[in-house]
């Protein structure tokens, strides 16, 4: 990783006027984190019942089903994405189940393998030939398997009829392809058990602590909000030209849903839930309520931006163009809070590198 943005070192640990950092990490990894796994366990579980069912009996009904598991599935996956650090940056969670190409990609210039892409020339290559292995580290390998190869798998074009082909090889594809989802989640949800003392007892804010790490997390997901999920499809880094097609799943037809369950999981972080035991309230301690409040109002406002522009958001980047931009600017502003005042007023170091600005 590089350092963007240099901070100060934030290495004190314990208490912070007053404020107990063990017990807001306490009630993270509890009441949130562990919890959210197993929910997204539990999602995963039931999307595998229904993909499976949809490749031994292709018919609407079973894609219908399918389709609904995998939606659910995908929005809790969006929901648990700013814990993308410990057990999941271990086992490669987002490269292996959603990737978007990092921020160094330029939709213009790189082709087929950029943003929320799905490579199905290398899916029907592999169902042709029967051999593939999920663990390589190739971008080919990100983009065949994943939730962008599932939304492809149950409902891209002629889903059902191109099991009359092949059809055991497709069945089979299809089945490990969920089937690496669920063992990727699982290996997460599991491994939190074993993490957790190390997450609750890291009170520091220097690079790899727990708060370092929820801090940067804000505003990875912030950026990539701002970035592959809607600003580059938008044109923000091709000239104007829209890429309606690189919309987070596509096939599908629910991007925006999909955005605002990733805002509104970012939102819960930030409170800290339902216990409001979470960064905010470290702010407030730190003195900072007026930035805790701002905030609070832009992830408001995002928000409502968003329920402004309709799904597919692939349609709506030419149809609502002027809600998407309205969504976009809005979402600017809260990156900058995130990544600029919020890691300032905490001491933390922005430890990615993304090449468009903020």
């Amino acid at each position: 990783m590089f350092f963007s943005c240099s901070k100060s070192s934030g290495s004190d640990d314990g208490n912070t006027s007053g404020f107990d950092k063990t017990a807001m990490l306490t009630y993270y990894a509890d009441s949130i984190v562990i919890p959210g796994y197993q929910e997204m366990q539990k999602q995963v579980n039931t999307l595998q019942i229904a993909v499976n069912a949809f490749a031994d009996a292709p018919s609407v009904s079973t894609q219908t089903a399918a389709k609904e598991a995998y939606r659910l599935a995908l929005l809790q996956y969006e929901r648990m994405s700013v814990y993308n650090f410990g057990p999941a940056g271990v086992a490669l969670l987002e490269v292996y189940t959603n990737f978007f190409g990092g921020f160094d990609n330029s939709f213009s210039q790189q082709g087929e393998l950029t943003g929320y892409s799905v490579d199905s020339a290398t899916i029907e290559s592999n169902i042709t030939s029967g051999n593939y292995d999920f663990t390589v580290y190739t971008r080919n390998s990100f983009y065949s398997q994943g939730f962008p190869a599932l939304g492809y798998l149950l409902v891209g074009p002629n889903a059902i009829n191109k099991f009359s082909s092949n059809t055991a090889n497709r069945k089979k594809y299809t089945k490990d392809v969920i089937a690496r989802v669920k063992t990727l989640v699982d290996k997460v949800s599991s491994d939190w058990g074993g993490f957790r003392s190390s997450f609750i007892s890291n009170t520091k804010t220097d690079v790899g602590s727990s708060i370092g790490n929820l801090v940067n997390q804000f505003a990875y997901q912030m950026d990539a909000l701002k970035g592959p999920k809607i600003g580059w499809p938008f044109g923000k880094q091709s000239n104007g030209i829209v890429f309606a097609t690189k919309t987070e799943s596509y096939f599908a037809g629910f991007s925006v849903e999909l955005a605002k369950a990733n805002v509104a999981g970012l939102k819960n972080a930030y409170t800290g839930g339902a216990g409001n035991k979470g960064i905010g309230s470290y702010l407030i301690a730190l003195k900072q309520e007026s930035l805790h409040n701002d905030v609070l109002a832009q992830f408001n406002l995002v928000i409502d931006k968003l329920n402004a522009v309709p799904d597919p958001l692939s349609t709506s980047l030419t149809a609502n163009a002027p809600n998407v931009e309205a969504a976009y600017k809005e979402i600017q502003k809260l990156l900058t809070l995130l990544k600029t005042d919020v890691a300032s007023a905490t001491g933390v170091q922005i430890t990615f590198m993304d090449n468009d600005g903020d």
